[in-house]
């Protein structure tokens, strides 16, 4: 019997697409048949592949104006901030630039009687499994990287983004690349962990929850297949006592609320220097409160609803029981709030680390502030949390940013900006955060794995 994934629109709780999941016998034969042309991609020049790759991120960038009216029926994002473009083609162009030095071979030493070097090769059959929130960007995190290092790629996307494979699989077939080199496939969860765990793969990557990351490492336990992961995050905002307030506000906050609060290391808690924090709250308030909630296909909203309404309970949870335990919430119900996906973006004040909303997951537009009283209280905590992706930290003195970094537990460290992907800068995390390393020259070394040679001349 057949099954369908649906993608529920969160506009309005309609079905907005449906797409048939593949039956295990018939993804096993699609992984063959990649598992085949992948020598003969990894054959072809590096430049050629890069050429191929960029033809296809283009292509994707010709589908924009079909793609942003898509992704908000699909997830909610306002139609206003125009898509994920811009960052999809700056990932990918980076990754085709420092190419040839992430593949390079590792010169060890040539003399009369050896030459010994270290060689990338490529894993094979990479399998992405990528999530909603910002799906074109993270997908391409790890394609793009992966196609111009010679492997096959299997891309799996989010059911909340169905959409998104499917467009960025037409795109690279309509640019040259070969279906058994890049494709998408549909997928539920017992057919994916019977992949995994049938060695069907070379190599896996995942973006999501926790909980979706263990079924991952669960399913390739006894394969030896590699499993990167960047899973949850609880990132943290200090403001110290020297920060230019108002650049901090701004940042911060459109950290914790842009994309209805759903981003990967969005800002979900802020430590102020108690000198400051009633100036960082006032203008914090005035900033959420100029929000317009409403439908993501109109272009004066500028915050839409959150992707599910069960994502918007689980935040409705989090705030009620911190207000019960004595936390203050700042902003009024917006006429909006229909107690469903539309959800009111909420700062809270008068929290701290027993309540969930500071130390679970919210991934919504809530973000709760504590006075701190220096370094010291702030790093402890900061670092009090499950999970390390990025921290961010707001002052005029980059020596001291340095120290407090030192010691976060984190991926990143950013110092006056947050809820930003270098991809000249490795991509990872710590905790319950994950395990992996995506983009810069560290991506190419995780897609690749290192054989030696060590030869010996033949000398009379």
């Amino acid at each position: 019997m057949s099954r369908t994934l649906d993608c529920i629109s969160p506009i309005d709780g309609s079905v907005y697409a449906s797409r048939e999941v593949m039956a295990l016998d018939a993804a096993r034969d699609k992984i063959a048949d990649m598992r085949t042309a992948q020598a003969a991609w990894a054959a072809r020049p590096l430049q050629e592949r890069i050429d191929l790759v960029m033809a296809g991120v283009a292509a994707v960038g010709a589908m924009n104006d079909e793609i942003v009216p898509e992704l908000a029926h699909m997830m909610g994002r306002p139609v206003r901030f125009g898509g994920e473009f811009g960052g999809f083609n700056e990932r990918a162009s980076h990754m085709a630039a420092i190419a040839a030095e992430g593949l390079a071979d590792l010169q060890v030493g040539e003399d009369e009687t050896f030459k010994r070097y270290i060689k990338r090769v490529p894993h094979g059959v990479v399998f992405v499994v990528a999530p909603w929130n910002y799906p074109y960007m993270t997908a391409i995190n790890t394609v793009a990287p992966a196609l111009i290092a010679g492997n096959v790629v299997l891309l799996k996307h989010a059911t909340q983004t169905l959409l998104v494979g499917e467009r960025m699989a037409a795109a690279f077939h309509a640019a040259g690349v070969p279906a058994e080199v890049f494709d998408n496939i549909f997928l539920d969860h017992d057919t994916t962990s019977a992949l995994i765990a049938g060695n069907a793969f070379d190599f896996v990557n995942f973006t999501g929850s926790v909980g979706g990351g263990q079924q991952m490492e669960r399913a390739a336990a006894g394969t030896f297949t590699g499993v990167a992961t960047e899973l949850g995050g609880k990132d943290p905002g200090y403001v110290m006592e020297d920060a230019d307030v108002d650049a901090a506000v701004d940042t911060l906050i459109d950290g914790a609320m842009f994309n209805s609060g759903q981003c990967c290391c969005g800002i979900e808690r802020i430590y102020v220097h108690e000198s400051l924090f009633d100036t960082f709250l006032e203008k914090a308030l005035a900033v959420v409160r100029g929000y317009k909630l409403g439908n993501p296909l109109e272009q004066a909203t500028t915050i839409g609803p959150m992707a599910n309404v069960r994502f918007a309970a689980e935040v409705r949870a989090q705030i009620a029981e911190a207000v019960e335990a004595g936390a203050t919430a700042h902003i009024e119900t917006f006429s909006e709030d229909d107690g469903g996906a539309y959800l009111t973006p909420q700062i809270l004040t008068g929290v701290d680390h027993t309540m969930r909303v500071m130390r679970d997951e919210s991934f919504g537009p809530v973000v709760g502030i504590m006075p701190v009283k220096d370094d010291a209280e702030a790093i402890a905590l900061m670092n009090d949390s499950e999970f390390g992706l990025t921290a961010s930290l707001w002052t005029a003195d980059i020596d001291r940013a340095q120290r407090v970094g030192d010691q976060i537990e984190t991926g990143t460290v950013f110092m006056n900006r947050a809820d930003y992907l270098d991809p000249g800068l490795c991509w990872t995390g710590c905790k319950n955060t994950g395990r992996g390393g995506g983009l810069s020259l560290i991506g190419y070394h995780n897609l690749t794995r290192p054989k030696s040679y060590h030869l010996k001349k033949v000398t009379k």
